[in-house]
């Protein structure tokens, strides 16, 4: 079975860097953001404490704003409904669920980038993540039969308005109308 969807362009949301600033200071949370202490699998440290994660509880509301279907395209793949989405106030999302990840020998090229385009099945799609970079860019547009916005976000700052803004121009552009 294919992944047709409802006619409206995904939207592959990744969570740490754009939902959660991981990469601010410590003691610095950005402005409209909340702490939140999560265990999800497989998260373990040398000290045994919980993962600090940075939530802006506007974001849900702006993404469910926007006129595309949302994707978690995060390595917390499933968990992201049980640890991040209620805090934002999204419903149960789909998820990517990723292949074993193996390092790539002598590319630059992202290893979420082939699985994601494969999981588009040629839907038009914007990938949102703090680790793009030019060779994804140019993979996805030589190996991805559809229009594709990979928008890159400041893991320092998270996600903002003139982020959701270039995503609503980019669905407009596709034909989409903002709600």
């Amino acid at each position: 079975m294919g992944n047709e969807g409802d006619g409206r362009p995904l939207l592959l949301l990744d969570v740490d860097g754009p939902l959660n600033p991981y990469a601010a200071a410590p003691q610095r949370r950005p402005a409209g953001y909340s702490t939140h202490r999560m265990r999800p699998t497989g998260w373990e440290n040398p000290w045994d404490k919980p993962l600090r994660v940075w939530l802006n509880h506007d974001h849900g509301a702006d993404l469910l704003a926007l006129p595309y279907e949302l994707v978690w395209a995060t390595t917390w793949k499933s968990e992201a409904n049980d640890w991040i989405g209620p805090h934002l106030g999204l419903p149960a999302l789909p998820f990517v669920d990723w292949p074993t990840v193996t390092p790539l020998s002598d590319s630059r090229l992202h290893w979420k980038t082939k699985a994601l385009v494969a999981y588009a099945e040629g839907r038009p799609f914007a990938w949102v993540d703090d680790e793009l970079g030019p060779e994804d860019r140019e993979w996805v547009q030589r190996n991805h039969g559809a229009p594709a916005l990979l928008h890159w976000v400041d893991p320092c700052v998270g996600l903002l308005p003139d982020d959701f803004s270039a995503l609503a121009k980019w669905a407009a552009d596709q034909g989409q109308v903002t709600a």
